[in-house]
């Protein structure tokens, strides 16, 4: 009979659940499904950062808040840099072709240090390339990213804060 040891078993053990938990599916928000008729086309990581500037509440000039003014991250797939994501919310992709997102759902994230996940429809086409089809973007899996808590205030107005962020990126085109 064949006896293995526990420093050989466990770490296999370990490594299986490991595993398993890596390519587990992630359980996407009812309202981030994208319609039916599209297809997943494209799945990009960002990190970057998230920047707001401290300004006047809208309902209440005596009070303030980092309100969000743009991302600025780094797309990249396999570890490769393959284009950017800026104000718009544009992504850029190094071929030239650009999708603009409008937003249609939003949802908060687990992590309450996170930014929401979000379902944004595609609003305008640039260029030919790998975002000239695309219908629908979802935004999932952020880390990091919110309005700092403290700091904005009279003194502080105009001023920028960078927050940094991670994020998947799914890209859908039309068909089924």
């Amino acid at each position: 009979m064949l006896k293995l040891s526990a420093k050989i078993v466990l770490p296999l053990c370990l490594l299986a659940c490991n595993s398993s938990r890596a390519h587990s599916p992630r359980i996407m928000p009812e309202q981030l499904h994208v319609p039916a008729g599209n297809k997943l086309a494209l799945e990009l990581h960002a990190s970057g950062v998230q920047v707001y500037t401290c300004q006047a509440k809208k309902d209440d000039a005596t009070k303030f808040e980092w309100a969000f003014k743009a991302p600025e991250a780094q797309l990249s797939e396999h570890g490769m840099a393959v284009g950017k994501h800026y104000a718009g919310p544009t992504w850029e992709s190094m071929d030239g072709s650009k999708v603009v997102g409008k937003l249609e759902q939003k949802v908060d994230a687990p992590g309450a240090a996170d930014i929401p996940w979000l379902l944004l429809s595609a609003k305008s086409h640039e260029g030919n390339g790998r975002f000239e089809k695309v219908s629908f973007i979802q935004r999932v899996d952020t880390k990091g990213g919110k309005a700092p808590a403290t700091g904005a205030d009279a003194a502080h107005v105009g001023q920028e804060q960078s927050v940094k962020y991670t994020a998947t990126y799914l890209f859908y085109v039309p068909g089924s």
